[in-house]
Formats: C-alpha cells, sequence, structure tokens
C-alpha cells in the first residue's frame, strides 16, 4: 500500500471538486478530503447518493461540502460551462480537482465489441474529463497551488485482451494528463499526475470480476493515502506522474 501519513489540517480551506463522488472510491475520496479540512464539491448522475454522502460530511462536522448533479455521458459544452460559473461566483478558485468517474463498458474482444458502448465508454472517461479540465483550467489557475488527479487503470499502460473500450480509455486518460502536466509545466501552478487504484473492493470491480472474492480486496478507504499526497502540498514537485495505490 502506499506509504503516506497525511496531517490532520493537510487540506485546509482548500476547495476540491470529486467526479463519480456518489460511492466507491470517489465517495471514499470525498469523505477524507472532507476530514482533512477541505470543501468538497460533489458531482454525479445520481442525486440520492450525493446526498448520502452531504450527510455523512455534514454529520461528522467537517467544512459544509456542496452538491452538483451531472450526467457526463449526455452533458454539452454549455453545461459544463454552468459548472465552472458557479464554483467561479461561489468560490472564486478550485484547489484541486480529482477525475474518478468511469465507466466499466463491456469486456469481450474488439471484433465483437458494440459500437454505442464504446461510444459512451470513450464519452464518460475520456470526453468528460477533458471538457471539465478545460472549463475549470482558469479556476485552478486561480489557487496557490492546484493539483489535478486522474485516474488510471494497469490495463490503461499495458493492453490486456478483452478490456475493450475501458483500456483504451485509460491510455487516453494517462495521455491526457501528460499532456496537461507538460503544457503547465513553468506555465502555472497547477500540476497533474493520475492514480492507478489496483484492485479494489468497488462495484465496478464486481462488475469485471463476478467470481472473485470482494472481502480479499481492500477497501477504497484504504487505499485513500495516495489520492492525499497528491491533493497536498507534500506532492507540489509530482507532475506527469503515475502512482500506484497498492
Amino acid at each position: 500500500m502506499f506509504e503516506y501519513q497525511a496531517p490532520a489540517n493537510l487540506l485546509e480551506n482548500r476547495v476540491i471538486l470529486v467526479t463519480g463522488a456518489g460511492d466507491g472510491i470517489g465517495r471514499a475520496a470525498a469523505l477524507t478530503y472532507a476530514r482533512h479540512g477541505a470543501t468538497v464539491i460533489l458531482l454525479g448522475r445520481t442525486t440520492e447518493k450525493l446526498e448520502k454522502v452531504y450527510d455523512e460530511i455534514e454529520s461528522a462536522g467537517y467544512p459544509q461540502p456542496a452538491i452538483i448533479p451531472f450526467n457526463l455521458e449526455g452533458a454539452a459544452p454549455h453545461d459544463y460551462d454552468a459548472i465552472a460559473d458557479t464554483i467561479a461566483q461561489e468560490f472564486g478558485r478550485l484547489d484541486g480537482l480529482l477525475h474518478n468517474a468511469g465507466l466499466l463498458g463491456r469486456l469481450g474482444p474488439l471484433f465483437q465489441y458494440d459500437p454505442d458502448t464504446w461510444q459512451q465508454v470513450m464519452q464518460v472517461n475520456v470526453n468528460a474529463e477533458f471538457m471539465l479540465t478545460k472549463v475549470l483550467l482558469p479556476l485552478l489557475r486561480e489557487a496557490p497551488e492546484a493539483s489535478v488527479v486522474f485516474t488510471s487503470s494497469s490495463v490503461g499502460s499495458k493492453g490486456r485482451a478483452h478490456w475493450g473500450a475501458y483500456s483504451v480509455s485509460k491510455f487516453a486518460t494517462e495521455g491526457l494528463m501528460q499532456v496537461l502536466a507538460d503544457e503547465e509545466d513553468g506555465l502555472s501552478q497547477v500540476r497533474s499526475n493520475a492514480i492507478n487504484p489496483g484492485a479494489t473492493r468497488t462495484a465496478m470491480r464486481a462488475k469485471a470480476y463476478p467470481g472473485e472474492d470482494p472481502n480479499t480486496l481492500p477497501a477504497a478507504e484504504d487505499i485513500m493515502p495516495v489520492y492525499l499526497y497528491l491533493m497536498g502540498s507534500d506532492s507540489r514537485e509530482v507532475n506527469g506522474q503515475v502512482l500506484k495505490a497498492q
């Protein structure tokens, strides 16, 4: 497991947007960031799930979060602009952006892959990340130091048979991260990196490996040290890298 002991006030006074914040790793990250002092903006498709995370944060006495219900699959460019406008009006800047939302699609050989599913996975896993990063970059540049964290996978650095659009989308995610990191290096204080969570007890993992015993895997909360590290000041010199959570 990634070894890092985060100070209790690591993210104090920071504003961090987490996509896919309703469950799994996104929920764990949102709660962890809030526990370390951040004001967390919860973005996701299902309002009910976001409200549960909101209530968990509030009941724990952490900084009051915000909710942005948002469907990454069906959003148009002006919808992303509206997110940026809302954050600008409410907070004036953005200190962190965790791209956690993603779709698995289906597993199977490429010659049998459904084109509509391919487009769906690419839209959520790549195109939405680009659009959201693009509109939020001016707000990230307003922060004293800002961190953009993408979510990759072991199949995003070495292709694996039958992982189809998901694997290809993670290659694209790593490429997007590297291009952004190189462009902002020396231009702004915005740094960009990616995390490979590894095998984690999530709904997506269960869908990919239905015969696996989930109790043999670490919970999302167990892999949070690397998520804290990349969002805080201790990683201010780290840029363009893929870090393994396990």
